[in-house]
């Protein structure tokens, strides 16, 4: 396994490298222009925007890095060394951050938004999902820079 380490650190760094640009991007520049909208238009675009993430390349790089950092923890538990501790610590912070933060947070937040009607609707977006839903996004964005960094010094002492 420990020949396949560099590989799949890069993978990982590449990963979480996407996602850290994905969810930087919606914490400083998307949100604040969707909040700007009048709340029926900006419900619209992000529920369009949630339905056309869930593609083939997004989920191949959220899941995989996923994948990636929870194969790196096993590799790291077999092998040790200070690298492999880094990279254990990358998926660590990958799988809790942002793997998890996402399925637990933002993604019942997209259903809930993708489901609500109306008035609801508004009130969903206006009380909850400017707050709570970019809170999480901010994690997420944190979450993924720190694994990308750890991934990176890991690769670096592997």
């Amino acid at each position: 396994m420990t020949a396949f380490v560099p590989t799949l650190a890069f993978a990982a760094i590449i990963g979480s490298g996407l996602m850290a640009g994905l969810f930087f991007v919606f914490s400083v520049c998307v949100m604040q222009a969707l909040s700007r909208l009048p709340a029926e238009q900006g419900i619209a675009a992000m529920n369009a925007i949630n339905l056309v993430i869930q593609n083939p390349l997004f989920l191949t790089a959220f899941m995989g890095t996923a994948l990636l950092g929870l194969a790196l923890i096993v590799a790291a538990l077999l092998t040790g060394g200070q690298g492999s501790y880094l990279l254990a610590a990358g998926g660590l912070a990958y799988l809790v951050g942002t793997f998890t933060v996402t399925v637990v947070f933002n993604v019942p937040l997209n259903d809930a938004l993708a489901a609500a009607r109306g008035g609801a609707a508004a009130e969903l977006w206006q009380q909850r999902y400017l707050t709570d839903w970019v809170r999480w996004n901010h994690v997420r964005t944190i979450a993924s820079i720190a694994a990308l960094a750890l991934f990176a010094l890991g690769f670096a002492r592997s």
